[in-house]
């Protein structure tokens, strides 16, 4: 099976359609499928819902895809650092379904390894347990969480091989692993392809059997979100 392909716009091709359900990897702007969201972009889809940690920022991330109004709902953690996202949602133009940040990475994981859905603590007694399921264990309370999974996961890594296999890098690790597992298809790219075998496999952090199209991403900006500095 060939994996590898020349771009962002080829390895997208075929997969999308309106109305899908896209995971997009990264926190903040941190380990960010970045040019394959540019593809999204540009091919006009519409009507996403997008499952994602937060939206990125007006200007990057899947904040292009707000400001291009190809999202209809996000499924996410932190939805701060976007006016674009505040604007659409408080005019009620955007859908949000929002999670605990460690819910949203179970509610991934589960549906990565088939798990329809758990039990949590988290969120008992709050708006996020409005209208869910409550069971009680060992006389504590918890709530139903439902697994996730979607039509296309876009994640981003370190390092990939042609077989797919994947190494992130640090904190730019976060929510894309489990996002790869979790997609009908899983699109990865990558900072520098590298020959089958030249990867330690002990270091692999997602096998290729998981990854259906790889791409080696280009012009990356290494960007901080939000920059804190003490006075002089």
């Amino acid at each position: 099976m060939q994996k590898v392909y020349g771009d962002a716009k080829a390895a997208l091709d075929g997969l999308l359609f309106d109305g899908m359900t896209v995971m997009s990897g990264g926190f903040g702007l941190c380990g960010i499928p970045e040019n394959l969201i540019l593809a999204l972009r540009d091919s006009g889809t519409k009507g996403i819902t997008a499952i994602s940690n937060n939206a990125g920022v007006d200007d990057a991330g899947l904040g292009l895809l707000l400001q291009t109004r190809q999202i209809r709902k996000m499924v996410s953690s932190y939805v701060g650092e976007n006016a674009t996202f505040e604007k659409q949602y408080l005019a009620g133009e955007l859908e949000l379904e929002f999670n605990p940040q460690g819910t949203l990475a179970e509610r991934i994981r589960a549906g990565g390894a088939g798990i329809p859905g758990f039990y949590t603590k988290t969120g008992v007694g709050t708006m996020i347990a409005e209208g869910k399921e409550e069971k009680v264990f060992n006389g504590e309370t918890y709530i139903l969480e439902t697994g996730l999974i979607a039509d296309v996961s876009l994640v981003k890594a370190w390092k990939g091989d042609a077989e797919g296999n994947l190494v992130y890098r640090m904190t730019a690790r976060n929510f894309n692993p489990m996002m790869a597992t979790a997609g009908k298809v899983t699109v990865a790219e990558v900072e520098e392809l590298v020959p089958v075998g030249s990867l330690d496999p002990d270091h692999i952090h997602t096998p290729g059997i998981y990854v259906s199209r790889i791409i080696q991403g280009k012009h990356y900006e290494k960007r901080i979100e939000k920059r804190t500095v003490r006075e002089a």
